[in-house]
């Protein structure tokens, strides 16, 4: 019996457990399965990487206090973050993967950095 190429229907030459008949195909058929399904999906982690970026630029020192207007002048959008950590005293940590802010008095705001090692 002959296989024959899920992506583009070709038949597959080669090893009888080849799935592909190219790597051109095999590409393509993993880039659809793992691309954003949605819109709203792919406009939220591209919010997220550029809250990220922001983050990670202006704390450079792994701690550093910073004006809220140096967040809105690289676009920050404060509705985006991956977590948040409430101390036991009620501040709020909001973090972006690794770099975290807490507002502060008068539109200053702590900008942190936690150690994740995975």
């Amino acid at each position: 019996m002959e296989k024959k190429c899920p992506e583009c229907g070709d038949k597959i030459m080669g090893r009888a457990d080849k799935k592909f008949c190219s790597d051109g195909c095999r590409n393509s058929h993993n880039n659809t399965l793992n691309k954003d399904s949605s819109n709203l999906v792919r406009n939220i982690n591209n919010r997220l990487r550029k809250n990220y970026r922001t983050l990670k630029t202006l704390n450079a020192k792994d701690k550093t206090k910073v004006k809220k207007e140096a967040l809105l002048k690289h676009h920050f959008d404060f509705k985006y973050y991956t977590s948040q950590y409430i101390t036991k005293t009620g501040s709020v940590y909001y973090y972006v993967y690794d770099q975290g802010y807490l507002a502060l008095e008068n539109d200053w705001y702590l900008l942190v950095k936690v150690d994740v090692t995975l």
